[in-house]
């Protein structure tokens, strides 16, 4: 792929959502600064910002002005960033690092990781409410209804509930299929449609834009799985093996590693063929079905 086109997108969405977060969580000498400071710990200065990219890069397909794209791409980065705080939890998946940095819940405490998660999540529906993300009040009626569906019981925190009985519950490739369609999938389809949403896209170019992130999320996962077999902490920036130590089933675990990585390039080509009717538009989503698959952290 052209990859300095992609790493350019990639490089210019991560720096946008990270100036916008900062504008968004300026610091505060308040009485309930420390509630900020977790807050500006779990989102600054770290992650690929992806699922703010694929926002971003779905509403521009439909030209839909950057100011008003990248306010969408902030607010999934927030439900992004709250459900790292809380999955690195002790009551979840105990983890002390993430992007390199010490967790939340280590800096500060359990309390105050869990308020910044709450605090995180909310304003994610704030921003989609307010009039500056569309001038229309039905297109933030659905932008909302649509994120709170793929981050609610039937998408990310079902997911998460599934990834808990996972350590105890046998599950099978169908099982786990769904569960990282929930946990994962979901989110980023929200993603992927929500550009189109701001846009005023038809059915079918919605439907084509979810049907890519449906394959374009399990193949993250697949390579999500790998990597934490096969990376490196430093690389990742997290603790990796975690899933294998817990006897949790995965696609790696399920299906053994080549066979893996070989899914994940099938569901990578596939997600390429739901782009076919944004023609050259598409171009640099077609790029980023090779980042997935190919990455390193």
């Amino acid at each position: 792929m052209p990859e300095n086109r992609f790493q350019n997108a990639l490089d210019r969405a991560a720096a946008d959502v990270e100036k916008a977060l900062g504008k968004l969580l300026p610091e505060s000498h308040a009485l309930e600064a420390r509630l900020f400071d977790a807050m500006r710990h779990a989102v600054l200065g770290g992650g690929k910002r992806l699922r703010p990219f694929i926002v971003l890069e779905c509403a521009e397909l439909f030209n839909v002005a950057r100011d008003r794209s990248l306010r969408v791409a902030v607010a999934v980065e927030l439900v992004h960033c709250y459900s790292l705080v809380h999955d690195d939890l002790p009551c979840m998946d105990d983890d002390d690092t993430r992007r390199g940095k010490p967790t939340v819940h280590v800096v500060y405490d359990e309390a105050t990781a869990v308020l910044a998660g709450d605090a995180l999540l909310t304003m994610a529906f704030e921003l989609l409410a307010d009039e500056e993300t569309s001038a229309d009040p039905l297109v933030r009626m659905e932008l909302v209804k649509a994120l709170a569906k793929a981050a609610g019981s039937r998408g990310m925190v079902g997911g998460q509930i599934l990834d808990l009985l996972a350590e105890t519950t046998a599950m099978d490739e169908t099982a786990t299929v769904r569960l990282q369609r929930m946990k994962t999938g979901a989110i980023i389809a929200y993603s992927a449609e929500a550009g189109a949403i701001l846009g005023h896209a038809d059915r079918s170019r919605r439907q084509a834009l979810r049907n890519f992130a449906h394959d374009l999320g399990l193949a993250f996962q697949i390579a999500d799985d790998l990597l934490d077999l096969e990376g490196s902490a430093a690389r990742a920036g997290k603790a990796v093996g975690k899933d294998a130590g817990r006897g949790k089933a995965t696609f790696v675990s399920l299906l053994g590693p080549d066979v893996a990585r070989e899914r994940a390039k099938i569901l990578a080509e596939q997600a390429k063929t739901h782009l076919a009717p944004f023609g050259k538009k598409g171009e640099i989503l077609l790029d980023l079905c090779e980042f997935v698959i190919k990455r390193d952290r």
